[in-house]
């Protein structure tokens, strides 16, 4: 099966004031399809670091992603390193509760939220 990358709404309005290009969220999908996961929060949530233009992933960004560790993964939020040390639990609860949300959703939701701009697709021929 093909992965499926998507970004929310929100993050992709976030990673534009970043100045976080596409690209760089597809290297990361095929790095954590590879296995590279920095951190598995439970629930489909997952913490994958990004590297920043000439900064490295020390540097760079944090990603919050809901994953199916199948056909789907989907960038929910991004942050600075130098902005904040991690996400608090309120957060992860809210995460792991639309994570589930995109899991159960069938390919007609995904259609559906594609159509509305709620979610947008990036790289999919790329992985």
């Amino acid at each position: 099966m093909h992965p499926r990358v998507f970004k929310t709404k929100p993050f992709a309005k976030q990673a534009r004031s970043l100045a976080l290009a596409d690209s760089a969220l597809c290297s990361a999908v095929r790095e954590m399809v590879a296995g590279l996961i920095d951190a598995n929060l439970g629930g489909g949530v997952l913490k994958k670091r990004i590297a920043g233009r000439g900064k490295g992933k020390s540097g760079g960004f944090r990603t919050i992603v809901a994953t199916n560790f199948g056909g789907r993964w989907i960038f929910m939020y991004v942050f600075g390193k130098g902005d904040r040390d991690n996400i608090d639990a309120k957060e992860l609860a809210a995460f792991r509760k639309l994570a589930s949300v995109y899991a159960a959703a069938d390919a007609q939701a995904i259609k559906a939220a594609l159509a509305t701009g709620e979610l947008q697709e990036i790289c999919d021929a790329e992985i």
